[in-house]
């Protein structure tokens, strides 16, 4: 088995282990944002699931990009299909087939994407959401996967379920604020029709799976680890929690399956500045950790913390096993080594 592909494959086990999937056997599961690192890792796992004996179970994965070889691995079995379109045309989304499960997992994750063209990001999460809730199959179920972004100028650390932000519609992250706030009333409003729609407010993940030239803060250092050095802009005394891919997954599929709630947090324990990871990835690495004299370049708007409250989806989830920093480093080093490499060698899809 091919290494890059295997890495994830791993995870696809840990995670079927560990939740009961089979109320989706036979049914169809669409997936939006299927080529992005959330939409990979569900794949992987219905991959897992369903390669042995698919069962009549239909799997639609919706992306607007060329799925990467790795991707097309986890599509490779009986009963799947690829969609390509741009989900942010509503006449595309109305071509899309009906479904028993939707996961809408469209849209950037990375704020210098999803801050390019705003009027897209907006549209992703709140047109887009309204017209996949058209295409969900009476006694559907649905997962809007939200953000922590929705807490931003929020100061009460860690944060509830109950909670939200107070930030205004001028901050330079609104598009992706307010959009994933209006992707969370759609949701509610759908509720109250009595259709099961829940809200995953997902925060940091990070593991095997990204596209060359991810620009989360992770996977720069990582790329800038391998090319030889990190530079940051500040002193990176940021505050930051991170969540393993795999335990994002768990979690999600559990509350899309599972949930009791409307909104659930998602995200880790592993907790570390941003200064703290660079010098960890630096050491893992064998590369120099430069920091500036003083921290006229840091990023605009970037929150000074990220934390979440797992205390919901543990205690009805019986969570309780988290991958920790290290060993989800390792393995999204793994990755990124071997995607860079293939890629200078010209082997390797975007």
């Amino acid at each position: 088995m091919d290494k890059i592909f295997s890495i994830i494959a791993e995870d696809a086990e840990r995670v079927v282990k560990n939740v009961e999937l089979s109320e989706i056997i036979g049914k169809t599961v669409l997936i939006t944002g299927a080529s992005g690192l959330i939409g990979n890792h569900f794949l992987a796992s219905l991959w897992n699931l369903l390669r042995s004996n698919s069962a009549g179970t239909k799997v639609v994965a919706v992306m607007q990009s060329e799925p990467s070889p790795c991707l097309k691995n986890f599509l490779d079995y009986q009963g799947t299909r690829i969609i390509r379109g741009d989900l942010a045309d509503y006449d595309f989304c109305k071509t899309l087939p009906r479904a028993d499960y939707i996961i809408h997992a469209a849209g950037y994750g990375q704020p210098g994407r999803f801050m390019e063209n705003p009027i897209k990001t907006l549209k992703l999460n709140s047109l887009t959401t309204l017209g996949l809730f058209e295409k969900l199959n009476e006694g559907g179920k649905f997962l809007f996967v939200s953000t922590s972004e929705v807490y931003s100028g929020n100061n009460n650390y860690p944060h509830k379920e109950t909670e939200i932000g107070t930030t205004n519609t001028d901050h330079p992250r609104s598009c992706y604020i307010e959009g994933k706030r209006c992707g969370e009333a759609i949701c509610i409003a759908n509720r109250a029709k009595n259709i099961e729609a829940k809200i995953a407010r997902l925060s940091l993940a990070y593991g095997p799976g990204t596209k060359h030239n991810d620009q989360r803060v992770m996977n720069s250092f990582i790329q800038k680890a391998i090319n030889g050095e990190i530079n940051l802009l500040d002193q990176g005394d940021a505050k930051r929690t991170f969540c393993y891919v795999s335990d994002a997954i768990e979690i999600m599929w559990n509350i899309l399956l599972n949930g009791k709630d409307a909104i659930y947090n998602v995200g880790g324990h592993s907790k570390t500045t941003i200064g703290e990871l660079a010098k960890k990835i630096g050491a893992y690495l064998r590369v120099p950790v430069n920091f500036p004299p003083d921290s006229k370049n840091s990023l605009i708007s970037a929150p000074e913390d990220v934390s979440l409250d797992m205390t919901k989806a543990e205690r009805e989830f019986n969570k309780k096993k988290y991958i920790d920093l290290d060993e989800g480093l390792k393995k999204t080093i793994a990755w990124q080594k071997i995607l860079y490499n293939k890629f200078k060698n010209h082997d390797y899809e975007k």
